[in-house]
């Protein structure tokens, strides 16, 4: 009752000032007119309402967005645990106002400005998850030797594909727990399931293969109309093509005499 026989004179003299005072402004003053008693009860800030959901005013309506890199792990690795922590913060916000931005330009059928941009926060907060992972492998493993992660396995599922299954405690044993063991079936068998797996390989394949002949046929274009080209590089863009091998070919050795004759002949 003390408490609040001396907060009802100061909210009644705040809520006169109100009027022609700044939020900011009383919640400062009310900190100055606080006793010591009173001023543990402590109160957040406001800042922008709903705004703080949607990206600067200024960018609105912008064809590109100005920003930086991601973070890299190296740049991650440097910071503390306290910074990581209110980065994590800072990122997560930033990806929900880039969904809202992204999300009210296709309501509104406009251009997301810098889309880019929320690939980059999402890369920056997979790195810094993987950071964190880190250090929690590191500290584990040196005070009690293990990773100090969910154990889990490669296993199949009831159609033969496989996929990683990350293991959780239970009260009840393996052998015991009936309704585990009919949810969790890591065996197949019979022929439809092998004919599915037959056939879903064979798309797998069919695609890489389509996949690797369109890279094949991309590098013949550029070896073709760029002869002078640099080999390194473009084996570093597309790493599954042997780009000596195909710069070997009569079709590009002669194309790059028929420009080179052409252009003696024009000089």
């Amino acid at each position: 009752m003390n408490i609040l026989r001396q907060i009802l004179p100061i909210s009644l003299q705040l809520s006169k000032c109100l009027s022609t005072v700044s939020t900011q402004q009383a919640f400062a003053a009310l900190q100055r007119n606080v006793p010591p008693s009173v001023r543990a009860i402590s109160t957040t800030a406001p800042r922008h309402d709903l705004m703080e959901f949607f990206d600067d005013k200024k960018n609105w309506g912008e064809q590109e967005v100005k920003h930086g890199r991601g973070w890299t792990k190296d740049d991650l690795r440097i910071k503390s645990n306290s910074d990581l922590h209110q980065l994590w913060f800072v990122l997560l916000k930033e990806r929900n106002m880039l969904l809202t931005m992204e999300h009210e330009c296709k309501d509104k059928m406009e251009l997301f400005p810098s889309p880019e941009r929320l690939d980059k926060v999402k890369e920056s907060m997979e790195h810094l998850e993987e950071v964190v992972r880190e250090r929690n492998r590191a500290y584990y493993e040196l005070e009690t030797g293990e990773t100090g992660e969910r154990p889990g396995k490669v296993v199949p599922n009831e159609l033969g594909i496989r996929f990683y299954y990350r293991a959780f405690e239970h009260v009840i044993p393996k052998y015991a727990n009936r309704k585990w063991n009919e949810r969790h079936k890591f065996t197949f068998g019979g022929s439809a399931v092998w004919k599915f797996l037959r056939l879903y390989r064979e798309r797998l394949y069919n695609e890489k293969r389509k996949l690797r002949n369109r890279e094949r046929n991309e590098v013949v274009h550029l070896l073709r109309r760029f002869p002078n080209i640099d080999r390194e590089t473009l084996a570093q863009r597309f790493p599954t093509v042997d780009v000596e091998r195909l710069y070997k070919l009569d079709k590009i050795r002669m194309n790059q005499t028929v420009k080179s004759g052409s252009s003696s002949s024009s000089t």
